[in-house]
């Protein structure tokens, strides 16, 4: 005997047309951020060769590049600095004509509606690689804070628009918060990198900001992947501090985390689509062995469908024309 089901739900799958109506999730260009590299010089567009496609780009490059991403719809970059000197003190990142600052005065006079969101870290301008102060061969918590503080607040002198703490320090949201209102930037918001791992996919990006430390690991502050209630415990924290979005970085191996953030917290939470989770796509797709756009919007639309309602990634500028199609 014939078995016929009461429901099939296979109905509404059967051309694309059905699917796109009643489809639960969809990636929007205005969900990304575009995270871009810029170097000292002029004139500057070196490939980064873990990532097909990214340059470290010299201020006057890095212009043009960002009216592309306004001129394709994307609503924010993410800058990443790296300077021309490094010592022990990180004082590149706080200069008044640092490459950031440099950057960001840029931007905002050629693409002036553009939002401009800073990373606040240290790695990239310490000589030994790590995020914060040393002291003893230790990374120090509190003084770093200072350091973070002063930062944040010359980017925001500079003209950026939002800042992105990620040294992982304790109290890194509440020296910049307190140090931002103190000035009068009390509108200024706070993007925190709230969930950061201490993962292995972070290598291609270590060498397109030339960031590697140069002795030890960030494991001592950065978080270790197994653990998802430290996570809630950190984001807490954060918000507490007047974090007024929180991150999750790597996403792909952790939207778990991401999706629990999303029901814990009233408050936007970003995904960081990490450059090693670029690159294994990429390299994979070069191989013949998947389809990368498809891999792409896969990729995209999990980690939307997880509740990240911003999503900072490589693929940004090739995920605009692929969500059109």
């Amino acid at each position: 005997m014939m078995y016929y089901p009461d429901y099939r739900p296979r109905r509404l799958r059967r051309n694309e047309n059905l699917r796109r109506m009643i489809r639960e999730t969809k990636v929007s260009v205005d969900d990304l951020v575009y995270p871009l590299f810029v170097t000292a010089g002029k004139g500057v567009r070196k490939p980064i060769g873990s990532m097909p496609g990214h340059f470290q780009l010299s201020v006057d490059q890095l212009a043009s590049e960002v009216k592309q991403a306004k001129e394709a719809g994307i609503p924010a970059v993410l800058l990443f600095g790296i300077p021309d000197k490094k010592d022990e003190v990180a004082s590149g990142a706080f200069a008044k004509d640092g490459i950031v600052q440099q950057a960001i005065r840029r931007i905002k006079d050629r693409v002036p509606d553009i939002l401009v969101i800073t990373d606040v870290c240290l790695c990239e301008y310490t000589s030994h690689g790590h995020c914060g102060m040393i002291e003893k061969g230790y990374v120090e918590n509190d003084t770093t804070l200072e350091v973070l503080a002063e930062t944040a607040l010359s980017h925001v002198r500079a003209g950026a628009d939002m800042v992105a703490p990620s040294a992982m320090m304790d109290g890194q949201v509440a020296a910049i918060r307190e140090a931002l209102d103190e000035k009068g930037y009390e509108k200024i918001p706070i993007m925190a990198y709230s969930a950061k791992y201490a993962s292995c996919f972070y290598g291609p990006f270590r060498e397109a900001a030339e960031s590697a430390p140069q002795f030890g690991d960030r494991k001592s502050y950065q978080m270790d992947p197994p653990n998802a209630t430290e996570a809630i415990r950190e984001m807490t924290l954060d918000v507490e501090e007047g974090a007024d979005i929180i991150m999750v970085k790597p996403a792909l191996p952790y939207l778990d985390i991401i999706a629990r953030a999303s029901q814990e917290f009233d408050v936007p939470i970003a995904a960081y689509n990490v450059s090693g989770e670029f690159a294994m796509i990429k390299a994979a797709a070069r191989l013949g062995w998947l389809d990368g756009e498809r891999a792409m919007v896969e990729t995209l639309t999990a980690i939307k469908r997880a509740g990240a309602d911003i999503i900072i990634t490589y693929f940004a500028m090739e995920a605009v024309l692929a969500l059109q199609s």
